[in-house]
């Protein structure tokens, strides 16, 4: 794959450690493109990039960051009154959102494929990128989490396909006009960018037309907002689900642990298949049916479909079992939930995977996500035997006046529930509470996941 963006050669990255951002500014490092960028918080991601030679990364937000540039890319969560904004402003260096870089380079191939939805964008975009990879048609991926067998956010690929998330967060998947899309689910989410449901589902419908009239749209019509939005959709569509009548029907659905099997029906091609997957939860069968409905219109034989599947280790933070004690069958996972129907989706996957007690710990993450959905989390998290809240993770917003993490805890059931503040205390605390066939969710999109080798060391011992 070659890139060819005139003589702009040098891209500066603000707010370069999120997942979406480091993962565009490696694909285009590799590509032969300078990249330098800043964040204030040392990351995983920022720690990966200053491996490479010649990716200067700095920890702060200054003006005399912006040197010898030629684009400056910044995040959605970048405000404009940054300074390495207003100093790229002041002297005529082109700015663009990370959104409208994407959609520069989904451009780049033939066939590009957006994965939307409110849910499981990324263990989606990764199902289809192990089937693509089976069939061998090295694709090219930009997703939104570290891929385990690839470990890596992005692969740069020879083939004509690439594999992005679409992100609806300040609307910003508007800025892509993909081959394909899927919309995999659709919940009322960002209240910060959107006005209510309807403008959320306005948004989506729009993303669904851009489509051109030769692509087509992949939809779960098990969800209800997906169904009130297919009126509106004037593009090929091909249908997938487990409750309705679709194209695309998964039935006869088992769970064991972590593997869950189920048959798939192809209406289209009037043909059966089994498929396995090596991960929990009907929400993963959804998002496997949302990467093989792709693979089927793309005429990917079945056997690389099923193969590819098989061969899926999964994604970092997505139900990610990081300890298990075959003796005490204590399980430790990670897992990246972060609104309240995911966390229903990953307390569901484990009951129905496992007979062990759920022990969830939670760290809320955005002020404004527990003002508009605390009801919501506490009957989610009720869910588990034992709750463990800490406080909330405010990544890009400023704390607002009376929201903090007891608007949860006061709507749930008191037994079993846990507040602890600073999640440095979390292994001491709850150390005490852990018993045999426990199965430990460490759970949360923020810093929530630091405190898991600590809770594994204490078990050890």
């Amino acid at each position: 794959m070659k890139f060819y963006f005139n003589n702009n050669k040098h891209l500066h990255f603000v707010g370069i450690g999120g997942m979406g951002m480091s993962g565009m500014a490696e694909l285009l490092y590799n590509h032969g493109f300078t990249i330098s960028g800043s964040d204030i918080t040392k990351s995983n991601r920022t720690k990966h990039l200053s491996k490479y030679k010649g990716i200067k990364i700095f920890y702060f937000h200054k003006k005399e960051n912006i040197r010898n540039c030629d684009v400056v890319v910044y995040s959605s969560a970048i405000n404009r009154d940054n300074p390495e904004i207003k100093e790229a402003i002041k002297q005529n260096i082109p700015i663009i959102k990370r959104a409208e870089l994407l959609g520069e380079l989904v451009r780049v191939k033939d066939i590009s494929i957006a994965i939307a939805g409110t849910h499981g964008k990324t263990t989606t975009s990764s199902m289809l990128g192990s089937i693509l990879f089976e069939a061998k048609k090295d694709p090219t991926l930009i997703i939104g989490g570290i891929v385990n067998k690839f470990n890596s956010n992005n692969i740069s690929g020879s083939g004509n396909i690439i594999v992005v998330e679409a992100d609806e967060f300040d609307k910003s998947f508007l800025a892509l006009n993909p081959t394909f899309s899927i919309i995999n689910n659709l919940d009322l989410e960002h209240l910060d960018c959107y006005k209510d449901l309807d403008d959320l589902l306005n948004s989506f419908s729009t993303f669904a037309n851009s489509v051109p009239f030769y692509g087509k749209v992949a939809l779960n019509i098990d969800s209800s907002n997906i169904n009130n939005i297919i009126k509106d959709i004037n593009r090929p569509i091909i249908s997938y689900a487990i409750i309705n009548e679709a194209d695309i029907v998964a039935s006869n659905i088992q769970h064991n642990n972590s593997n869950t099997q189920f048959e798939v029906i192809n209406k289209i091609n009037n043909e059966k298949f089994k498929i396995k997957i090596n991960c929990p939860g009907i929400h993963n069968v959804y998002n496997a049916l949302a990467a093989i409905s792709i693979a089927i219109e793309l005429k990917i034989k079945k056997t690389y479909i099923t193969n590819g599947l098989n061969k899926y280790a999964g994604v970092k933070r997505r139900f990610e079992i990081k300890y298990q004690n075959k003796k005490s069958n204590i399980i430790v996972v990670d897992d990246y939930a972060h609104h309240p129907n995911e966390i229903i989706a990953t307390i569901d996957a484990a009951k129905k995977g496992w007979k062990n007690r759920i022990i969830t710990i939670f760290q809320p993450h955005l002020f404004s996500r527990t003002k508009d959905f605390y009801l919501e989390f506490a009957t989610a998290l009720d869910l588990s035997d034992i709750k463990v809240i800490t406080d909330i993770y405010p990544a890009r917003e400023k704390p607002i006046k009376g929201v903090t993490s007891q608007l949860i805890i006061k709507k749930m059931k008191k037994n079993n529930t846990y507040y602890i503040p600073n999640k440095n205390d979390i292994a001491k605390t709850i150390f005490p509470l852990i018993k045999k066939n426990d199965l430990i969710i460490i759970m949360g999109a923020g810093n929530i996941y630091q405190i898991t080798e600590g809770i594994i060391n204490r078990i050890k011992k």
